[in-house]
């Protein structure tokens, strides 16, 4: 009931922005003003993942249309855990109740860029996609630029369907994967082809890594197997007042709670099938430990992951634990990419570290990472959360990142090439986009190379171009 009042809200607070629009109400962009874009995520919950994608694309489109243009702002539930990011850009508090401020907060900007990874499905949360839709949906009745940038798409909800079609015809989706682009297409929302935004993230240098590594007990020569566990079964989030309600008078629902009106998915089933994944993944790195000598820690890429990560590390006697809570992101891709193998629920795990070399497997609950895989083709290190032999398929994988991590290795690196010149594509698309709602709009002349369309790339990215390019 609580998603219907939240879509039923949005959706007001967008018709409403479009019959205030043209009755006259809001100042467009006009030549000589900064471009005022509003990034609308989710971000200051020291989400790895959420934080790294927006970074990047924070600096891809201000080298594209000139940081002298542009006056970007970005969403943030949590200023102090956001606190150093985002360079040049201004942070505006998101709340939990987000459309009152929607309503308000879109309309004084040019435009919104939505950054969420799993922008338009409702498996995570109805919520969050509504925030998504609202935002662009806003801008739009507006006429206003409107860009999903390295957006996802998979199963929604009848309700956010219809919401998503009605809302998003105007604005432009650039997708992280083709099959994306189908489930949008059927809702007649304009697409374009691009990826994640991550692939260019700059961490500390890999002697902060190796360092923090040490400090766990890392000898400096054993290889290093990180694992990033999630809890697959807790999603997806919904909203409920009479939990709420009952929550703040008897303190019930306290396992399942989440914030505010929010809490996660919970149950019998749910508790089971959390206990499998977890004891399948601590069963398959204790016997791979025993069969290798490895050094294993586990990692945190939300602060939410501490809890699996804590459970398995028991299992396993007490391995060190690091956490997105304690690592910015810059420390934590750094330790990352340190790390010699990985197996991964979380799909920027694995992104950032593949700019390392570093080899992975994953284990995943929804296509995010599926697609990653085949993509690379490495389908044959892709296992599901709810598989009933995960010990043994993951078992089999971490064997494979053990004796075969030169090819796999390779296979990474080409992939992240690939993924570069995609990412610069969507540069071009974000440009034409802007060029056709701002005509007037100064952006660059002359002829560019598909490089000029990223933001500035490390040494260790620039050798994965010559090698791979």
């Amino acid at each position: 009931m609580m998603d219907f009042i939240l879509e039923t809200w949005v959706s007001s607070a967008i018709e409403r922005s479009k019959a205030g629009w043209m009755l006259g109400k809001g100042k467009p962009w006009k030549r000589g003003d900064r471009l005022k874009l509003l990034f609308a995520g989710y971000n200051g919950t020291r989400n790895m993942g959420s934080d790294v994608r927006v970074e990047e694309m924070l600096r891809q489109l201000r080298t594209i249309l000139g940081p002298e243009n542009v006056a970007f702002s970005v969403m943030s539930q949590n200023f102090q855990r956001s606190e150093g990011y985002f360079e040049d850009s201004q942070q505006v508090f998101l709340p939990d109740i987000f459309p009152p401020f929607l309503a308000n907060e879109v309309p004084k900007h040019h435009g919104v860029v939505a950054c969420e990874g799993s922008a338009f499905k409702s498996k995570f949360a109805n919520a969050l996609t509504t925030m998504m839709i609202g935002s662009l949906g806003i801008a739009a009745a507006q006429n206003k630029l409107s860009v999903g940038y390295g957006s996802e798409a998979g199963a929604m909800d009848p309700p956010i369907r219809k919401m998503c079609a009605r809302y998003c015809q105007n604005s432009l989706v650039i997708t992280r994967n083709e099959e994306s682009r189908t489930v949008l297409r059927e809702l007649g929302v304009p697409t374009e082809l691009g990826t994640d935004t991550a692939w260019t993230f700059d961490p500390k240098p890999a002697e902060y890594g190796q360092q923090v590594l040490r400090q766990m007990g890392w000898d400096g020569t054993t290889p290093v197997l990180v694992v990033c566990p999630i809890n697959p079964f807790e999603w997806p989030v919904k909203a409920s007042v009479a939990k709420f309600a009952l929550h703040g008078l008897t303190g019930a629902y306290k396992e399942s709670h989440y914030r505010s009106v929010y809490f996660h998915n919970a149950g019998a089933a749910a508790d089971r099938a959390y206990e499998h994944y977890l004891k399948s993944i601590a069963k398959a790195v204790d016997a791979f430990r025993k069969s290798r000598k490895v050094f294993v820690i586990l990692v945190a890429t939300e602060r939410l992951d501490a809890r699996p990560a804590n459970r398995i590390s028991q299992q396993l006697g007490g391995v060190p634990v690091l956490s997105s809570e304690d690592y910015n992101m810059y420390e934590l891709v750094s330790i990352l990419r340190a790390c010699h193998m990985m197996a991964s629920s979380r799909y920027h795990g694995i992104v950032t570290s593949m700019p390392g070399l570093v080899p992975s497997a994953g284990i995943t609950m929804d296509e995010r990472i599926r697609n990653l895989m085949r993509e690379r083709g490495h389908e044959e290190l892709l296992m599901n959360v709810d598989d009933a032999d995960l010990e043994f398929k993951l078992l089999g994988a971490l064997e494979k990142l053990a004796s075969e991590g030169e090819r796999i290795a390779d296979g990474i690196g080409r992939t992240v090439v690939k993924n570069l010149k995609v990412m610069a594509r969507m540069g071009v698309y974000f440009e034409e986009e802007v060029q056709r709602r701002y005509p007037d709009f100064p952006t660059r002349k002359g002829e560019w190379s598909w490089e000029d369309y990223l933001p500035s790339m490390n040494d260790s990215l620039h050798g994965l171009v010559k090698a791979y390019a």
